[in-house]
């Protein structure tokens, strides 16, 4: 198959390319992490003031699922108009709706202005930032990888790296917001990291308006071999991929979140330490990251997606308990040193890999739903549960940590299996036409 002349003209660098994607990316975990954040620090007092201090932080979790639940919804929506008419027009949707859903969260009215209506329009806003979230992930990867000449689990570990980065940029925020007095924290502290996120929209989205479709996606356009219904392909063709890639996204979907989100309430309700202990090994945990996670998708790239990927889910099961040990101390250097080592090594060694080994199963007509559905069914019923999860084994225990950590060990065992039992898709080239399983089939049929 060709690329069009224009298309090729057209080609921007993969410098212009990451930048458009990564953007987007931080902003998207951004949002997420610094609701996350919110929830578990300050949400509950604000919204939810007439339930108990645990009941309020359950409510002001479960308000946080609502956006995980969404994803899905978005995901199957946006992810076959990104394989039907093109990845760029879609990365612009999603982005102005999550975009303008965070903004719109730090001007929301309190309880004690709105009654029942303000965490009614929460959710409302939750939902709309999780339909837009769930082809961002997807789209980032997809438009990035299929721009990629070379090393896609180098690039890939950068897209990944952008969530580290929200993680640093969120997480800074709130460290710094959370040495207001109380009182101001509760008026207006807690809304400026929402209003903020402007700045990434705008810039993202400038960047986009100005970048080319991918020359793999032209490839199919060219040739008038879209798919119709990408959605149902998927489910037709690669049934066994999507099972597999939605097994390899449990811990990033499940135990990492007990890092990046569960941690900082378990760190303030149970060992009655201030929240800037947490918030700050999140910090140094963000900065590692940031430099582990292209490192692992590089690493990817010379000894293949499977080797690194189940030495991160190995790990992470490993050092589940460990975690908790070191947290537990209340020890606020151990605490960094837990939240380091579980994130920015053994999380970091999944995510930096991911992108392209999501990416590398599923063939372009069906690459941006195979990828959304596998990531977004994962968060939906692992993701956005697992803060509430977390935080009720932790009630129901007397505040005893073990339960947490086996259920992080339970999220890290399933990816190990999953891709074990996937193929080493490394050193093979993108496909762009048919799934491979059809190919042989028509192969051995003539």
């Amino acid at each position: 198959m060709g690329t069009s002349n224009g298309s090729v003209a057209a080609k921007p660098s993969m410098a212009k390319v990451m930048w458009a994607t990564v953007l987007g990316n931080v902003l998207q975990w951004y949002d997420f992490i610094v609701y996350g954040q919110a929830a578990a620090l300050i949400l509950n007092r604000l919204f939810f003031p007439d339930f108990s201090p645990i009941a309020g932080t359950l409510a002001a979790f479960a308000t946080y699922a609502v956006g995980f639940l969404a994803r899905p919804i978005g995901g199957v929506v946006f992810g076959n108009l990104g394989d039907r008419k093109g990845r760029k027009p879609v990365l612009i949707i999603t982005l102005v709706l999550m975009g303008l859903s965070t903004f719109c969260i730090g001007l929301l009215p309190t309880y004690a202005a709105a009654g029942w209506l303000a965490p009614v329009l929460l959710v409302l806003l939750r939902l709309v930032q999780g339909l837009g979230a769930g082809a961002e992930y997807a789209g980032a990867v997809v438009f990035s990888v299929e721009h990629a000449p070379g090393r896609r689990g180098y690039y890939g570990g950068l897209i990944s790296a952008a969530n580290f980065l929200a993680l640093f940029l969120a997480t800074g925020v709130f460290t710094l917001f959370s040495w207001l007095p109380p009182e101001d924290l509760a008026s207006w502290g807690w809304r400026v990291p929402f209003l903020i996120s402007i700045v990434i929209v705008g810039a993202s989205l400038y960047i986009r308006l100005h970048i080319s479709e991918t020359p793999k996606f032209e490839e199919v356009r060219s040739t008038s071999s879209a798919a119709r219904m990408p959605l149902l392909g998927v489910f037709r063709h690669y049934r066994k991929e999507l099972l597999l890639a939605i097994g390899a996204g449990f811990f990033l979907e499940g135990g990492a979140y007990v890092f990046q989100v569960f941690v900082l309430s378990y760190v303030v309700t149970e060992l009655h330490l201030p929240k800037s202990v947490a918030l700050v090994g999140l910090l140094l945990a963000a900065v590692v990251g940031m430099l582990t996670m292209p490192f692992f998708g590089a690493l990817s790239d010379r000894i293949g997606r499977r080797k690194v990927y189940l030495g991160g889910a190995a790990f992470s099961a490993v050092f589940a308990f460990p975690f908790f040990w070191l947290v537990d101390t209340g020890n606020s250097v151990l605490i960094a040193l837990g939240m380091v080592i579980g994130l920015s090594f053994g999380a970091a060694a999944m995510f930096g890999t991911l992108p392209a080994f999501y990416s590398e199963m599923f063939s372009t007509r069906f690459r941006y739903s195979g990828v959304v559905l596998a990531r977004e069914l994962t968060g939906a019923f692992v993701g956005g549960p697992t803060p509430f999860i977390a935080a009720g084994l932790v009630a129901l225990t007397d505040g005893a940590s073990w339960p947490v950590a086996l259920f992080m060990v339970v999220t890290a065992v399933i990816p190990f299996f999953a891709v074990l039992f996937s193929r080493e898709t490394g050193h093979e080239e993108l496909s762009s036409g048919q799934p491979v399983r059809e190919i042989e089939k028509q192969r051995d049929e003539a």
